[in-house]
C-alpha cells in the first residue's frame, strides 16, 4: 500500500491528537462531576472521613471501570464496522473496477470538481491507491487510522480517574468545617478549566461551554447535597 504524503500524515496525526485530547478532557469532566456529586451528597448526610473516602473511592473505581468498558465496546463496534466496510470496498474494487472508478468520479464531482477534472483525479487516485481513495472519499475512513479500543479504554479510565481524584481529595483532606466549601470551589474551578479546554479544542467560543459546565456541576452538587442532608436528618 502506498505510504501517505507528509501533509496527509501530519493532518491525520493532528486530527487524531485533537480527538484524543477532547476525549480526555470530557472524561476528566465526567470524573469531576460524578464524583463531586457523590461525595457532596454523602457529606450532606455525614461528616465521617472514612465514610466519605469509601464512597469517593467506590465512585471513582465504578465510574472509571464503566467508562473504560463502555469506550472499549463502543470503539470495538466502530472498528468492526470500519473493517467490514473496507472489506466490502476491497471486494468491489476487485470485481467491478470500472464501476468503482465511475463512482469515485461522481463523488469528486459532488465536491465541486468539474467532470473532466474529477475523472482525471479519480484515475490518478485509483492508480496510486484505489482502496485508500475510496475509503477516504466514499466512506470517510482512513485505513491507517482505525481506532484502537484498548487505547480508548485506557484513555477513558485514566481521564476519569484524574478528574475524580480532585473532589475525592478535596472532601477528605481539609478539616471537617472546610470540606464542603473547599470541594465546591475546587470543583467549580476545575469545571471552568475543562469547559474552556473542551470549547477551545472544538474551535468554539468558551463562554457558553464554561457556563453550561459550571451550571451543570453546581446543580449536580446542590441536588445530591440536599438529598444527602434529608436522608441524614431522617436517620436513613
Amino acid at each position: 500500500m502506498t505510504e501517505p504524503t507528509h501533509d496527509e500524515a501530519h493532518a491525520g496525526a493532528l486530527g487524531s491528537r485533537l480527538n484524543w485530547l477532547r476525549a480526555a478532557v470530557l472524561g476528566a469532566n465526567d470524573g469531576i462531576v460524578s464524583t463531586a456529586g457523590l461525595v457532596v451528597g454523602v457529606a450532606g448526610a455525614t461528616t465521617d472521613r472514612s465514610t466519605l473516602l469509601t464512597a469517593g473511592l467506590a465512585g471513582l473505581l465504578a465510574g472509571s471501570m464503566s467508562m473504560a468498558a463502555g469506550e472499549y465496546v463502543s470503539v470495538s463496534t466502530q472498528r468492526d464496522s470500519e473493517r467490514a466496510a473496507l472489506a466490502l470496498e476491497r471486494r468491489e474494487l476487485r470485481e467491478q473496477p470500472e464501476a468503482e472508478l465511475e463512482e469515485l468520479t461522481e463523488l469528486l464531482e459532488e465536491r465541486g470538481l468539474s467532470k473532466d477534472v474529477a475523472r482525471d483525479a479519480a484515475a490518478q487516485l485509483t492508480e496510486r491507491d484505489a482502496l485508500r481513495a475510496h475509503a477516504r472519499v466514499e466512506l470517510g475512513i482512513d485505513p491507517d487510522e482505525l481506532a484502537d479500543p484498548w487505547h480508548a479504554a485506557w484513555a477513558s479510565f485514566l481521564a476519569f480517574t484524574v478528574g475524580a481524584l480532585l473532589p475525592l481529595l478535596a472532601i477528605v483532606l481539609p478539616p471537617a468545617g472546610l470540606r464542603l466549601p473547599v470541594t465546591v470551589l475546587s470543583v467549580l474551578a476545575a469545571l471552568v478549566l475543562t469547559g474552556w479546554a473542551s470549547a477551545r479544542l472544538g474551535a468554539a467560543r468558551p463562554g457558553r461551554a464554561v457556563t453550561r459546565n459550571v451550571a451543570g456541576g453546581a446543580l449536580a452538587m446542590g441536588v445530591t447535597y440536599a438529598a444527602g442532608t434529608l436522608l441524614g436528618a431522617a436517620g436513613v
